[in-house]
């Protein structure tokens, strides 16, 4: 006797079973959530509540409009997205990285972007500030940049070194009662906008230090870059220092050579593991509730083997990759995370999610291209997010040296 699913049409079995899909949040093929505790639930919750009341209604016309809405400063603060695992006297949340990285995920499935702004305050601002700052500056900048007060951004990246930053030439001069900053940076996430950066400079003796320069310092400018076609939801400019006066209290006096900078992105680059899984969730869903609903040849292309394919090769990636970031996560709460685990965290998630956004392009057919649908805006901002906070390449050579023990890139 033939089952109800035997005598069904393709387009009525679709129909039967899509709601099970939707319900059985089927981007958690592997329970991931059995991993989690029901902290980590919540606040993975109440960001995507977030999300989806701030970000989602507005993203598209802010990518369409190159706009970046810049009250979404003060709304990251009150909900808790800047510094999350600063401690909390501090003015941060005081929790865990795999919390952290569930705050990414939920912020970068709304839009690179938006998780740009939040990670470079927590990851590059707040958490340079809270290692190798004084007391005093931990107590002065801290609190404002975890209420969205203060917007924060980083100084790393040169005009002419961008993968070698220990090759930099902007400079700190000792002048005896202060310094004397001089050079540029740039592509800098933030800057046009931001009331403090940490810079990070080469003294007398060439060695790499970390300073903090206050908006309105003289010689200071942050002019922003335009015409991007990606992150365009995102502010993004120079920062450039012509014989600026830095106060001695602005150095950060506990740490000194490339590990300073080099902490700081081992953390950033740990949130855009998480960050872009969300973005491939997102593309993800999309691509699958299109695929059940869009009917070709008498029914819905979720039924022709090619499109099963792509759907079928996206969640395995996915799961993949949510089981690599969720022990790269235990090991960081344990301190155990080594910079190199962390770049090939970071240069998987963000390499699978180009790949699924360009399928999930495909399963959309040319509405893909159309701000009806995220795929396009998720698409461009990979292109940025695969270069910055080390390349596609790099992160592939820190692989190369660490198995064997050879530094490929020098």
């Amino acid at each position: 006797m033939s089952s109800q699913a035997d005598v069904l049409s393709p387009k009525a079995q679709v129909q039967q079973n899509k709601g099970s899909l939707n319900a059985a949040g089927f981007t958690d093929y592997y329970d991931i959530d059995g991993l989690l505790t029901e902290e980590h639930k919540l606040i993975r919750q109440s960001i995507r509540d977030f999300v989806k009341r701030e970000i989602s209604p507005n993203i598209e016309k802010w990518a369409q409009d190159n706009h970046f809405p810049s009250e979404i400063v003060k709304k990251f603060g009150d909900v808790g997205a800047f510094g999350p695992t600063i401690p909390t006297e501090y003015g941060g949340g005081g929790l865990d990285y795999i919390s952290y990285g569930l705050i990414m995920q939920e912020i970068e499935r709304g839009d690179s972007g938006m998780r740009s702004t939040a990670s470079v305050q927590g990851s590059l601002v707040m958490y340079p500030i809270y290692a190798y700052g004084s007391e005093e500056q931990r107590r002065k900048y801290l609190p404002k940049l975890a209420s969205g007060e203060w917007l924060g951004c980083f100084g790393l990246t040169e005009p002419d070194h961008g993968s070698n930053p220990g090759g930099m030439t902007t400079t700190i001069k000792d002048m005896g009662d202060y310094y004397l900053l001089n050079g540029a940076k740039l592509w800098i996430s933030n800057s046009p906008q931001s009331q403090v950066a940490v810079v990070w400079a080469k003294n007398d003796e060439g060695r790499i230090r970390g300073v903090i320069v206050e908006r309105g310092m003289e010689g200071f400018t942050a002019p922003e870059i335009h015409n991007k076609w990606s992150l365009r939801a995102s502010i993004t400019g120079e920062l450039v220092f012509d014989n600026v006066k830095v106060p001695k209290e602005n150095l950060l006096p506990n740490v000194e050579g490339l590990k300073g900078p080099l902490g700081c992105l081992d953390s950033a680059r740990y949130g855009i593991a998480w960050g872009a899984i969300g973005v491939a969730i997102d593309c993800y869903e999309s691509a699958l509730k299109y695929s059940l609903e869009r009917e070709q040849f008498g029914k819905p292309i979720a039924g022709f083997q090619l499109q099963q394919k792509k759907l079928a090769e996206m969640i395995t990636e996915i799961t993949k990759a949510q089981l690599m970031v969720w022990r790269l996560g235990t090991l960081k709460n344990e301190g155990k995370a080594t910079s190199a685990q962390i770049s090939m965290a970071k240069r998987n998630s963000v390499d699978m999610a180009l790949h699924i956004a360009r399928e999930a392009r495909q399963i959309h057919g040319g509405m893909g291209i159309t701000g009806e649908y995220p795929i396009m805006r998720h698409m461009m901002n990979l292109e940025s997010v695969i270069t910055y906070e080390g390349t596609h390449d790099i992160h592939l050579l820190i692989t190369g040296a660490d198995i064997t023990g050879i530094q490929a890139f020098k």
